[in-house]
């Protein structure tokens, strides 16, 4: 009796050691996005929406954000497991929150959005015109937390900027009407933002691009805390394919991803968010590198050179190891990362 006894238990261990991933308890993750909810975005709610997290084995809750910087911070508070942010903060806190600041796992913005925007016929043409003018911008945005290194690698006095924080919802209407002369952004947010005014951003507006400047970084992609990515790494990896996946899908039918998007935001504008979701991808995602390495990699050379620039403008107590910043270890494989070809 005993040995049988001994014998069912033993089946019993054996049969939940070989339950599948999909009948064991959903991963949870807290996602942080990088803004309000625009088309941009829709991705994370498509792979939610078709089922990719679930097929994952992941219940992924999606809240909006207050700017891509503030993504850092959201996760290193604890509150959130992941998230769309900028690596560029990743690498500042790093220097000084080493144990505590999440690591980069896919890069989306190959190419950074970082600009200032002035009107057209406005006396700031470059950098050093900031001087004695007023600059409006969110606190949370990633422009203006590289500001002080855009200034220094122009030779401009950083103090002599009057910063005027502005909510990211009238951060164009405040430049409109004259109320600031620059404001610091995205490209990806005020570009389409300027278009749904019924306005030109290329006639009516200059733009002044970081990476014209003399500060050519990454950007935005999938961030994960350390706990996160060493206690659950098949999660992560999980995370990473439904996204990736669910990127070629959105891009590549743009009507039905901004369809599924206004069902969860009605006061969204289709026509400006599906201009958006295409102009991001194709202005900051489809990039040449990105076609060499695939999409969510980066240029190791590229990143020790942002990480050197960053580290001496913000004279950073120490200089974070690249492998601080980015691990490419859970990134679906290359042939999976081919960026899609979308029509012009």
């Amino acid at each position: 009796m005993r040995r049988l006894f001994y014998g069912a238990l033993a089946a019993v261990l054996a049969g939940a050691a070989a339950l599948s991933p999909a009948q064991a308890a959903p991963v949870k993750i807290r996602f942080t996005l990088d803004w309000k909810l625009q088309g941009l975005h829709a991705w994370y709610y498509w792979a939610q929406e078709k089922g990719y997290f679930a097929a994952e084995n992941l219940d992924v809750t999606i809240d909006q954000g207050e700017g891509s910087a503030a993504t850092v911070t959201r996760i290193m508070s604890g509150v959130y497991d992941a998230g769309f942010g900028d690596i560029n903060a990743v690498i500042q806190n790093a220097a000084t929150r080493p144990a505590e600041t999440p690591v980069m796992v896919y890069m989306i913005y190959n190419k950074a959005p970082f600009a200032l925007l002035t009107k057209a016929d406005s006396p700031v043409k470059s950098v050093k015109d900031l001087a004695g003018t007023k600059l409006g911008t969110p606190p949370g945005g990633a422009s203006f937390k590289l500001l002080p290194m855009l200034a220094k690698a122009n030779g401009l006095d950083y103090g002599s900027i009057a910063i005027t924080q502005v909510a990211p919802n009238l951060q164009e209407q405040m430049l409109l009407q004259g109320q600031v002369n620059t404001i610091a952004i995205f490209s990806a947010t005020s570009y389409m933002n300027l278009v749904a005014l019924k306005l030109d951003p290329d006639k009516d507006f200059r733009w002044i691009f970081y990476s014209d400047a003399g500060i050519d970084l990454y950007s935005n992609g999938i961030m994960v805390s350390q706990a996160l990515a060493k206690e659950k790494p098949e999660a992560v990896k999980g995370l990473l394919r439904a996204i990736n996946r669910s990127i070629k899908e959105t891009v590549e039918n743009p009507d039905a991803a901004i369809a599924m998007l206004a069902a969860k935001e009605p006061l969204i504008n289709k026509d400006i968010e599906k201009r958006r979701l295409i102009y991001v991808y194709k202005s900051l995602i489809d990039t040449p590198e990105a076609r060499q390495l695939g999409l969510g990699d980066i240029s190791d050379a590229r990143l020790e050179t942002a990480i050197t620039l960053i580290s001496e403008a913000f004279e950073l107590p120490k200089k974070p190891a690249p492998a601080q910043v980015f691990d490419r270890a859970f990134l679906p494989p290359k042939a999976e990362r081919v960026p899609p070809q979308v029509a012009p």
